[in-house]
């Protein structure tokens, strides 16, 4: 539900991922700015705040008509200020906006469980799932008035990784090269050397059934310094979600509960149907001991590790050809 008015009221953001609870935290002061231009902000950490200043603050100056109140870092607030800040955040005053930020941790909890049964609004700032990464990448291409493929958003998942503010960073600097439409090309030529999108062409050539560009694409990754473990991981956890997909392909779940079963982008589920049809469990399983092997042996069982990843592509390839 929106909230009609900021004053008044009481908000805990609660979750380790710090952009989103950034985020909720500047959401709210808009409201209350908007709602009383004239309101007195106040920004305090929890480690070391003192009972009188709080009180202070909460209270609300004589000089302002509303105070916007934020208390970071809950979890490191002293145990003595437990009682006051719940009565606080249970019944704020009419001209007090108060937001309470935890990161979701242990420390604190005591104070976090009797704010949630206090019934205090709440927003959480959890960290996400791999899967729904790409559903934040599009939230924020919406965000930032872009427009972005499915393709184009599980690619720059790939090239940028898991980090939100990383994440974000990246679609405003492909914004300010592009005319609004980010595509997988553009991408490519922003992160195409990143080490993860090198790892993942590799797997996708392979999956694909084009044996001759996935060595190709091994070798200049080799030659570029892509870690082998990567490319070792990105294979094996391709393979793994295949074999999720086997189980559950009969159970008759929509594609994004399949997805999220799976752990992939709901996208995804198209491309492990396709694949599905032209490999069989037995193939799958084989491959993964083959990619199992691979990894012992560049983690020492070898002394050419580039070798034993050229002999794991063939390997791989010829399993998943397998009838």
């Amino acid at each position: 539900m929106v909230k009609s008015t900021a004053f008044g009221t009481s908000l805990l953001i609660s979750g380790p991922e710090d952009l989103l609870a950034e985020r909720a935290v500047d959401e709210r002061i808009v409201l209350a700015q908007h709602e009383h231009p004239d309101a007195e902000l106040h920004r305090v950490q929890a480690l070391g705040l003192e009972g009188n200043t709080f009180a202070e603050l909460a209270g609300c100056s004589l000089f302002a008509t509303s105070t916007v109140l934020i208390v970071s870092d809950l979890a490191e607030l002293s145990p003595d200020l437990f009682d006051v800040v719940l009565a606080t955040a249970i019944d704020p005053a009419p001209d007090l906006a108060l937001i309470l930020v935890h990161n979701g941790g242990m420390k604190g909890n005591r104070l976090l469980d009797q704010l949630k049964k206090a019934g205090i609004e709440m927003q959480r700032a959890a960290t996400l799932k791999t899967w729904e990464l790409p559903q934040f990448v599009f939230a924020e291409a919406r965000r930032q008035h872009l427009s972005l493929t499915d393709r184009a958003g599980a690619e720059l998942v790939a090239a940028v990784g898991s980090n939100l503010r990383a994440l974000a960073a990246a679609l405003t600097q492909l914004a300010s090269d592009s005319d609004g439409e980010i595509t997988e090309a553009l991408i490519a030529k922003y992160f195409g050397g990143r080490a993860e999108t090198t790892s993942f062409a590799v797997c996708d050539a392979l999956l694909e059934g084009h044996t001759n560009k996935a060595l190709e694409t091994l070798r200049w990754a080799l030659d570029t310094g892509v870690p082998h473990v990567l490319i070792t991981s990105a294979l094996a956890a391709n393979l793994r979600s295949l074999g999720k997909f086997y189980d559950l392909r009969s159970s008759r779940m929509q594609n994004s509960d399949l997805a999220r079963a799976v752990g992939v982008p709901p996208f995804k589920v198209k491309d492990l149907s396709r694949r599905a049809q032209h490999f069989t469990p037995h193939g799958v399983g084989v491959a993964l001991r083959s990619v199992a092997e691979a990894d012992a042996a560049i983690k020492g069982a070898s002394s050419d590790p580039g070798f034993a990843l050229e002999r794991m592509v063939l390997a791989v390839d010829a399993a998943l050809r397998a009838p």
